[in-house]
């Protein structure tokens, strides 16, 4: 792997730069040191390389307990030594959509990047629009980061973008958002867990199974998606990358890897391993 770190303090630079916990490093670690090793390992084998990221942000973040500002996602992405093919980049929210623009402007502008404003989950067309065209004499390898703050992420989104060969790196937000809202999304008339895992029938296979305690809902969830997953082509995850609170311990989300092709779970391992060996758990 290609001497990087996967970890970028810059300085304030007036924009539009979120606060976030502590704990994002971890996520920001993985995502950087998985685009490293992405690209240098296939960089001679794929004619393009596409990094897509569905919740891009603004590019910068303030760590709340140190007041330090780290590059997030889509521009650890864009630092790497073999940058991508081409970039593309969603961002809902305009504030930070105009920050990561005049970033991207001012400092990236050598590299082929496609900026969409508004909600993944509506826009996908227009995604899988932006992903260059491909065919025989000209392949194409696209990897996708997809890092919401909530289970505000539509299977229908993850099934239109996996139809072909795409690697993804999912934050599952099981903890933080799905076992805090439990009581909410088990009502009739709320569908974010419907939308989320892609099955209108959820209620009947959570009570078929059993499990009626809230203790329980997480691991349900997480074996719905892998199954779901895995009926696109995906491999099966045998470990789930959680990341933690710094104050408590408490679990907050998992980090889960997707690959059609046994070497992109590999790379992904090794990155696991290099980066923090507590970081992987059985799933």
């Amino acid at each position: 792997m290609s001497r990087f770190n996967p970890l970028i303090e810059v300085n304030s630079d007036g924009l539009c730069t979120p606060t976030v916990r502590k704990w994002s490093l971890e996520k920001y670690k993985l995502v950087s040191s998985y685009c490293n090793i992405f690209t240098t390992g296939m960089k001679y084998k794929w004619d393009q390389l596409v990094y897509i990221d569905l919740f891009a942000g603004a590019g910068y973040a303030k760590i709340k307990e140190t007041n330090k500002i780290y590059k997030s996602s889509a521009l650890l992405a864009m630092s790497i030594p073999n940058p991508f093919t081409k970039y593309i980049l969603c961002e809902q929210d305009n504030e930070r959509f105009e920050a990561l623009s005049q970033r991207i402007n001012r400092d990236y502008n050598h590299l082929n990047c496609e900026l969409i404003e508004g909600d993944s989950n509506q826009n996908v067309d227009q995604v899988l629009k932006a992903i260059p065209s491909y065919g025989k004499g000209n392949t194409l390898l696209p990897f996708c980061f997809v890092d919401p703050y909530s289970l505000n992420l539509n299977f229908s989104t993850i099934k239109a973008l996996g139809q072909t060969l795409m690697d993804f790196l999912i934050l599952q937000a099981l903890h933080m958002d799905a076992n805090r809202n439990f009581d909410i999304y088990l009502k009739e008339e709320n569908c974010r867990i419907a939308e989320y895992l892609g099955l209108d029938n959820w209620r009947d296979l959570f009570e078929k199974d059993g499990i009626i305690y809230r203790k329980d809902f997480v691991k349900f969830l997480a074996d719905q998606y892998q199954q779901q997953m895995i009926k696109l082509g995906y491999q099966e995850v045998k470990q789930m990358n959680q990341i933690r609170s710094n104050e408590k311990n408490l679990p907050l989300y998992y980090l889960s890897f997707y690959s059609k092709n046994p070497r992109g779970i590999d790379f992904f391992k090794k990155v696991t391993k290099s980066i923090n060996p507590q970081l992987s758990i059985d799933f």
